[in-house]
């Protein structure tokens, strides 16, 4: 905030400000590096444990599943939620954020169909029943509200034709159920590795706890550490992007900084 005499912002909020920025920025980075890793250890999974990536119909096409749903549906659109909350965009343009934020978003979804027909033509052309399992009900409305969501999301937040009062009255809904479709992915996910090494490990069997199942518990406490990082920025107010006027006031005083 500026002094009385409008000189500026006041050199003990300034450094304040810069402080809260070198922590929030360094936070972020930890979420981006848990990202890196979250792309790893899927395949680390599927290469080691499970015979590689295929499309072909066999085991190896079911492995694209868990990938492309780790990687897409938790990790890239945990990045999406949080793209206006990392400090180092805060001075990009809100427009640019949207289209990032969006275009993210799309990326998730492409990854979740994908995973979805890889699974459909696993469980096909091994006459395996579909969508029998409380797993398979979940994910497949997860996915159905994840593609409302973003529909919605472009229509009314991206494209300039709905009424800034609309948007305003639609915002709390578009984050709540943001934030819901997410945490059901995650809680998805976890019913399907567990499931899948249920099914898989027969000799030793998943109460064994041989080394694939340690790893993939390790793989899902790692889900959940993540997913709980990215609700505790996403419902944190110090991790909102400033106002137009607080951007400028940050600038200003990282420049007398300097």
């Amino acid at each position: 905030s500026a002094t009385p005499e409008g000189r500026g912002p006041a050199p003990g909020r300034a450094g304040g400000a810069r402080r809260l920025r070198a922590i929030l920025g360094a936070a972020g980075l930890g979420a981006a590096g848990r990202l890196r890793v979250g792309h790893l250890l899927p395949l680390v999974w599927v290469f080691h444990y499970r015979e590689g990536l295929s499309w072909d119909g066999g085991p190896r096409e079911f492995n694209w599943h868990p990938v492309l749903v780790i990687t897409g549906f938790v990790f890239i659109q945990g990045i999406a939620i949080i793209v206006y909350r990392l400090p180092w965009t805060w001075k990009c343009s809100k427009l640019l954020m949207k289209f990032i934020h969006a275009g993210l978003n799309t990326i998730a979804m492409i990854l979740a169909i994908v995973s979805m027909v890889a699974v459909f033509e696993y469980h096909n052309a091994r006459n395996i029943p579909n969508m029998y399992s409380l797993h398979s009900w979940i994910g497949l409305t997860a996915v159905i509200f994840y593609s409302l969501q973003l529909f919605l999301g472009f229509a009314v937040f991206l494209l300039p034709f709905a009424p800034v009062p609309l948007r305003a009255a639609l915002m709390p809904i578009h984050v709540y159920s943001g934030l819901t479709v997410f945490a059901t992915v995650i809680a998805t996910a976890l019913m399907g590795i567990t499931e899948k090494l249920i099914f898989s490990l027969k000799n030793p069997a998943y109460s064994a706890s041989p080394p694939e199942a340690t790893f993939v518990n390790c793989l899902g406490l790692l889900l959940v550490i993540f997913g709980a990082l990215i609700l505790w920025m996403a419902s944190r107010s110090h991790w909102k992007r400033p106002p137009e006027e607080n951007r400028r006031l940050l600038a200003a005083s990282q420049k007398k900084g300097a």
